[in-house]
This record gives structure tokens, C-alpha cells and sequence, in this order.
């Protein structure tokens, strides 16, 4: 037939007392797509049955799971495709596709069992949900971050399902295919170089999924990263140094310079404001000013050359992020001296004399920051700027150096401000790691130059401020459960549990269903977002799935949040919720009365959805009739056999109650009510209603009247009972039946003849009644006949008057 057909016959026989059924089984295999009409295969052929019988033997399907695919040719036994067939539609998501027919025969009883299996074909290319997809991804994340992608759908099976994925070329980037089974391969997007928004703000990727035909087809998605910013620039000044020159004379609100300072950064982590650095002074602070938002440096006193020929300003440029970062710049401004003073002596005497022993450098007053906050993506070369200690003293009196307590995160380092003396810079040597070390406390020393030194202390406390750099993490490796296929909506089947190391909302996990969790798993199964239970949400069947795999993703709260994935597994577990279901095949409309005992009468299939011992299923009804249900090689079929002779004439129809019952605990049954009509046949001969028959017939009668009549009854029905009558004649010379004849339809007997007394006194004949069953019975009935004589009339005188007179004689 051109087609891919695998035909395996295996026939079993059952051999009954008097009676036989018998059974076959055999596939066939077809491609999908087939046309109208195709053939599937010569069933006929292929069981050994004569063609020219199907019709008289009623060869058709009489159940099946696809009837409506296939038609069954009385002619020549071939079974066709009726209309294309889409093996996805049929079969949707199954690894295999099965059609059973079940393929009767009567006279005798034959069950035949049909298989046809629809074979894919690569007609879909697989697809993904969507045409891009568009991930935000922090370039905070740590290479080994995992990202799942939606699967690509293929309506195709087996092998011609995807397959693999493919990821286009790039540097960030790489591809782990996970097998879900039934859910298929699931793409899992994973970061192993870290991301950089400053060098790369955008990536685009193509993911491209195959299946397995040859040629594969392909589908493919377009997958947008958007990398998210993280505060780790500082700003930049894009000048190495600012030095200006200012006539001492210029008016108050004249711009001196302006500063200006870019961060590579976005969005306020890349916004700039200007402010003086910690260690300017208030006198500094009353000379200038600047604007924080354009760097614009703004005299607001009057200078005076002769007081001070330069001034050294720091200035601080800072983002605005939730951690923000500093650069300090020094603007020098010298001071150009006009003719403005004349020239003045200034005598100061001292009331009080020094003693020459006085010691300088006496330490007034020490200035110390006694917090700095950090964060932890903060790099290493950073830079904060400490207040400087004051001394009083004067020369190398001052303070010359300063020291920092023993620490693997910083160094100190110390910038010479010429007049304003020595400032310390805390630098960062080694990156911070607040789930390591939340906070730290230094301590900062700074000496004079006096022999022997004096010095003065600061602590300095360090608050490691958290990002998110840590994903939720599950504490259990696997979640299993098993669930009752009755739990009722708003049962909790399990609760998953995620930590996060980070601290805020960095560390507040959330729970979801995965990317991957179709709509079908979303209508059954939903999880609370806070606790991370999962709750039954529509109702569970065992019958149509029995275990559901889900992948529930923990998601922190940061900014650009961080999650993680895992699979639970839920296994259904089995209840007798289903009864037993009985479906009758019935071969005939009556089974003949003289039917041998053995003979089939109908085929039974019982059946449960359930499964293991709620699926057992036993099949019974009433002893008292003469009909037993005989096992056969089909697991759960049985046949209905007659077990004794019947007789119709005695019961003419039998209301059979079939019953069948599960092993359930407890038991479901179910209960189905066939009635066999047993049939006639011609086992009955005709009866007479009299035997033998006597009749009296007056001479001379007149030729064609009736004389008399005769009856017979049958007790069939039908054609069986139907009678007829004739005058038997065997060959043996009766010269009295040549007077008489009977009509064949009604018994009645009409003369032929006039009879005659003195000739025929009395003579007997058989009558035969003969029904209409194939073959006929009859039987026969003795019939005498009398011949009355009317004599001639006498005469004789009463009373004077004469009398006609007539003698019967018998």
C-alpha cells in the first residue's frame, strides 16, 4: 500500500463447549498527513477471511478511539483514512500515538483488534512564546548567575521534537540545556564573564532552538540584555589641575573658575554635585563658595594680597547614588597684588616677658570624624578624605605624620597642604564583603614633630553598607511531595524556603512560578509570594497526569533583583474515584433458540481509570439464567455465553443486570442492563385441533361447497408458524379423494363431486399441515366421512290427511 505498515497477527482461540469465539490482533502503522482515502491496510487479507463474506457477516468497526479517522470496505476488506490526519491534533504531547479499533464479524462470532499507530512527521518548526525577550541584568551579577528562558514549543514528537539550542557568539555569556521530560528542554541562560554597562550597555543575543528531523527545522528568539547600572565609577575630574590667578581687588560674585567632574555611571549614579572638601576651612568657606550643581567657584569676600597671596581649596565632586562616591580636586588660586596699601609701621610691645624655656607646640584642641560609612562595591584605590588634626604648635612642632591601627582594608596616606598642613587620606587596598565583615573599627594616630612627640587619636568607624550581590539560595537541594488527586482547592502542598546572605531588601526573598510554568500548571498550582507555599489552586486527576514537575524562582527585593531557581516535583497519588465503566458489544438482535451451549452472545469490556488494586475490576450478574461470562485473552474483556439449551417458546427475552466493582476501599461499582431476544426457529410441527376429524355429508350435494374444515396451529412465530394444507395423496389409488379438495390457506374441504349414498357410504382420507420454516415440519390427520341418505319420500294419512314422509338413513 506505499505506506510504512508493520502488520503483527497474533490470534488466540477460545474453543467453547459447542461454540467458538475468536480473537486477533494486529497494527498497523501510518504517516501522518496521509491523504483522503489513503489505504491503512487489507484486514481481511491479513486475517485469512473470505472477502466475499464481509457483507453477509457484518464486518465493521463497532468501537474504537478514532472511528470517525477510518472506514472499514465490506467489499475487499480494506481499512481507509477517512480525511487527513493531524497527528498532533489527535495526539497532542504524546510520545505515542495509538488509534485502537475494535473490528467485529457474525456467524460465527469473531472480535478482531485493530491498532493504528499515526507516525510523525517534521511538520512544525519548533517556536518560542514570544519573538524577543528582554532581560535587565545588573553588572553587579557574579559570573555563575543562571537565568532560565522560556522553552520553544514543538508540536511534534520524539525525535522530531526540539532537541537543542543553540546561543549566538558573545563574550558574556553561555548555554545549559536542562531536560524537564514531558516538559521538554528548558534553555538556561548563564553569565560567566562579569558585565560591564560602562564598556557594553546593551547585548543582544540569538537563541535558536532545532529539532531533530532531518533537515532539523529551527525557531529562534531575539533576547534584548539590558545591563543595569551599579554605582562602581567615581567621578572624574576632566582636569589633572585648576590653577587660577585673581587680582586682589576682584568684587565680590565674580566666578573664578569652574570645576567640572563626569561619572561614567547613569541615572543618579552618574549625577555630580559639587561642595567643598571636609578640610576646608571657615575662613576659607567665607572667602568662596561654590555652586553645587554647574562646579562654578564664587568669590563672596573681599581679598586682600597683603594678607594672603594664594589660597589651595578642595573641592568634592560626588554622584548621587545610594552609596555615593568622591573625588577631591585642589583649585589653587594665587592672588595678584595692586598698589592698594601704603606703607605703615606697626610697633607691638609685650607686657609679659617668654621664658626662654616655654615649649612650642602646646596641643590645644584636636578635631576628629568619628564615623565613615562605606559600601561594598567600592574598589580598591578609593579614596575618603579624614580631617586633619590641629596643633597649635608651629613648625615641625605641628603635626608631621600620621598612623592607622593594623588593617588588611586600608592605608593611609598623607597629602601636604603647604600652610594648611598635613591631610590624611584613607585609601582602600583589598574589596569589602559586608556578609564577611558588616563593620570595622580603626583607629587613626597623628604625631608632631616634637622630641619626644606628642600625639592625638581618632577611631574611626567603618559600616560596610550592603548591595546586592548575593542571590537567594534554597535550603533544600530537592522538594518532593505526594498529594492526594482528591486535595481540595487551597490545600498547601508543600513550602519552599530561600535565604539571602544580603541584608534590606537586598535579602527579602519573594517567591514565583518560573518563566517555564505553563498556563495549565498555573491553573492548578499558584505560590504565595511571602511564605513560599504552594497552594492547590484547581483540581488534581490522577487519571489525566500523575506528576507534575514546577520550577518556583526566589527572587530578592533589590534594585536589580537577584533570583534563583528551583524544581519541585509533585507526585498525584491515587484514590477510587472513578466506577467501573461497562461497555457492551452486541452482535445481533436475537440469538437463535436451538443455539449450542458455549455460544457467544455478546462482548463485554469493563474498565477503570483508576490504577493498581482501585483499577481491578471484576465483572458478574445472576446465576439463575442460563448465560455465564467467560474470560478472554483481552485483559478486563469477557464474552457472554449461553450455558444450557434455550427455548423460546418457553422465554422469548432475557433481561441481563451486568455488574462489575473495583477493589477499592471502599468499592465503586457500576451496573449496565443488556436484554437478549432469543429468536425462532422451526422446531415446533403444526397441531391439529382435533384428531381424528368426523364429518357427515348429505347425498347429492351440490359440486364446489364447502363441506367442512380442519385447523392446525404453530407455536413459533413467523414464518415458522405460518400454516398450510393439502390432501395427502401417496401414490396409493383412493378413488374417494377425486371428490373432495381443501384449500391450502384456510383448511376449509369443498366436494368436487355430488355423492351418492348407494355408491359411497363412508371413506377417511389425511389431510397434512406443513408450516413455512426452511426446512418445513408437518403432520397429518386422520379425516372420515359419512355420506347421509335422503330416501324416498311415502305417504300415509292422518287424520284424513296425507302426509309426505321422509326417512334419513345413516
Amino acid at each position: 500500500f506505499l505506506l510504512n505498515l508493520n502488520a503483527k497477527l497474533a490470534f488466540i482461540a477460545v474453543a467453547m463447549l459447542f461454540g467458538r469465539a475468536v480473537w486477533a490482533q494486529i497494527r498497523y502503522s501510518i504517516s501522518e498527513e496521509q491523504k483522503d482515502g489513503a489505504a491503512v491496510g487489507n484486514i481481511a487479507k491479513d486475517l485469512g477471511i473470505d472477502h466475499r463474506t464481509l457483507k453477509e457477516r457484518g464486518f465493521r468497526i463497532v468501537s474504537t478511539s478514532g472511528e470517525s479517522m477510518f472506514s472499514l470496505n465490506q467489499n475487499d476488506g480494506v481499512l481507509y483514512v477517512n480525511g487527513k490526519i493531524d497527528r498532533e491534533d489527535v495526539c497532542e504531547r504524546s510520545i505515542q500515538c495509538l488509534i485502537n479499533l475494535k473490528i467485529a464479524l457474525e456467524n460465527p462470532l469473531e472480535i478482531h483488534y485493530v491498532i493504528v499507530e499515526i507516525l510523525d512527521v517534521n511538520d512544525h518548526s519548533p517556536l518560542f512564546p514570544e519573538n524577543e525577550k528582554r532581560l535587565e541584568i545588573g553588572e553587579s551579577a557574579l559570573p555563575g548567575a543562571r537565568y532560565p528562558l522560556q522553552a520553544a514549543r514543538d508540536p511534534d514528537s520524539g525525535s522530531n521534537s526540539v532537541q537543542t539550542y543553540k546561543l549566538s557568539h558573545n563574550d558574556n555569556f553561555r548555554l545549559e540545556i536542562k531536560d524537564r521530560e514531558e516538559d521538554g528542554k528548558i534553555p538556561i541562560l548563564i553569565l560567566h564573564k562579569p558585565l560591564d554597562r560602562e564598556v557594553t550597555k546593551n547585548i543582544k543575543l540569538v537563541l535558536t532552538a532545532l529539532d531533530g528531523g532531518r533537515p532539523p527545522k529551527s525557531g529562534s528568539i531575539e533576547i534584548f540584555v539590558d545591563v543595569q547600572d551599579i554605582n562602581d565609577n567615581v567621578p572624574v575630574f576632566t582636569k589633572e589641575a585648576y590653577t587660577i590667578t585673581l587680582n586682589e581687588n576682584a568684587p565680590v560674585g565674580t566666578t573664578i573658575v569652574q570645576v567640572n567632574a563626569t561619572d561614567l555611571d547613569e541615572g543618579k549614579n552618574g549625577e555630580v554635585v559639587y561642595a567643598f572638601g571636609n578640610n576646608v576651612n571657615y575662613n576659607l568657606r567665607r572667602l568662596f563658595e561654590v555652586n553645587s550643581i554647574t562646579g562654578e567657584i564664587i568669590l563672596t569676600d573681599r581679598l586682600d594680597f597683603e594678607m594672603k597671596d594664594k589660597y589651595e581649596i578642595d573641592i568634592q565632586a560626588s554622584d548621587k547614588g545610594i552609596v555615593p562616591h568622591a573625588t577631591v580636586k585642589s583649585v589653587i588660586i594665587k592672588i595678584v597684588d595692586v598698589n592698594d596699601n601704603a606703607p605703615e609701621i606697626e610697633v607691638t610691645s609685650f607686657s609679659n616677658a617668654i621664658p626662654e624655656d616655654s615649649r612650642p607646640g602646646t596641643t590645644v584642641a584636636l578635631i576628629s570624624v568619628t564615623d565613615l560609612d562605606s559600601g561594598e562595591t567600592v574598589l580598591p584605590g578609593a579614596r575618603f578624605q579624614l580631617q586633619a588634626a590641629r596643633d597649635p604648635d608651629s613648625g615641625s612642632n605641628s603635626v608631621q605624620t600620621y598612623k592607622l591601627s593594623h588593617t588588611d582594608y586600608f592605608r593611609i596616606e598623607i597629602i601636604d597642604r603647604d600652610e594648611d598642613g598635613k591631610a590624611p587620606v584613607l585609601v582602600l587596598q583589598k574589596p569589602l564583603d559586608r556578609e564577611i565583615t558588616k563593620s570595622m573599627k580603626l583607629q587613626m594616630t597623628a604625631l608632631d614633630g616634637g622630641r619626644p612627640p606628642k600625639s592625638g587619636t581618632m577611631d574611626i568607624v567603618i559600616d560596610v553598607l550592603d548591595i546586592n550581590d548575593n542571590a537567594p539560595d534554597f535550603t533544600k537541594a530537592t522538594y518532593t511531595v505526594t498529594l492526594n488527586e482528591n486535595a481540595h482547592v487551597g490545600t498547601v502542598a508543600l513550602r519552599v524556603n530561600a535565604t539571602d546572605l544580603d541584608e534590606g531588601q537586598n535579602g527579602e526573598v519573594v517567591y514565583s512560578l518560573g518563566h517555564n510554568v505553563n498556563y495549565k500548571l498555573r491553573k492548578l498550582f499558584d505560590v504565595n509570594p511571602i511564605t513560599g507555599e504552594i497552594i492547590v489552586t484547581g483540581l488534581l486527576d490522577f487519571e489525566i497526569k500523575d506528576k507534575y514537575q514546577i520550577d518556583i524562582q526566589a527572587s530578592d527585593k533589590g534594585i536589580v533583583p537577584l533570583t534563583t531557581d528551583q524544581i519541585i516535583t509533585i507526585k498525584i497519588a491515587d484514590i477510587n474515584d472513578n466506577p467501573p465503566q461497562i461497555e457492551v458489544t452486541s452482535f445481533s438482535s436475537a440469538i437463535p433458540e436451538d443455539s449450542k451451549p458455549g455460544t457467544t452472545v455478546a462482548l463485554i469490556s469493563v474498565s477503570d481509570l483508576d490504577s493498581e488494586i482501585n483499577g481491578r475490576v471484576t465483572c458478574s450478574f445472576p446465576e439463575d439464567i442460563p448465560f455465564k461470562l467467560m474470560p478472554s485473552s483481552q485483559e478486563n474483556t469477557y464474552s457472554l455465553v449461553t450455558t444450557s439449551s434455550l427455548d423460546r417458546e418457553t422465554i422469548s427475552c432475557y433481561d441481563i443486570t451486568l455488574e462489575a466493582k473495583d477493589a477499592g476501599q471502599p468499592p465503586l461499582s457500576s451496573v449496565k442492563s443488556i436484554t437478549v431476544q432469543v429468536s425462532d426457529v422451526n422446531d415446533n410441527s403444526p397441531e391439529f385441533s382435533f384428531s381424528p376429524y368426523a364429518f357427515y355429508v348429505m347425498e347429492n350435494n351440490a359440486p364446489g361447497k364447502n363441506l367442512f374444515s380442519v385447523s392446525a396451529s404453530d407455536k413459533d412465530t413467523g414464518e415458522n408458524s405460518v400454516v398450510s394444507y393439502q390432501i395427502w395423496r401417496d401414490g396409493v389409488e383412493n378413488k374417494y379423494t377425486s371428490f373432495i379438495n381443501i384449500n391450502s390457506e384456510n383448511g376449509e374441504i369443498y366436494a368436487l363431486k355430488s355423492f351418492d349414498f348407494e355408491t359411497v357410504k363412508t371413506f377417511q382420507f389425511q389431510v397434512v399441515a406443513t408450516d413455512s420454516g426452511t426446512p418445513s415440519l408437518s403432520s397429518n390427520v386422520t379425516v372420515n366421512v359419512w355420506t347421509v341418505d335422503l330416501w324416498v319420500p311415502t305417504y300415509c294419512t292422518l287424520h284424513g290427511i296425507e302426509l309426505e314422509k321422509y326417512m334419513l338413513k345413516l
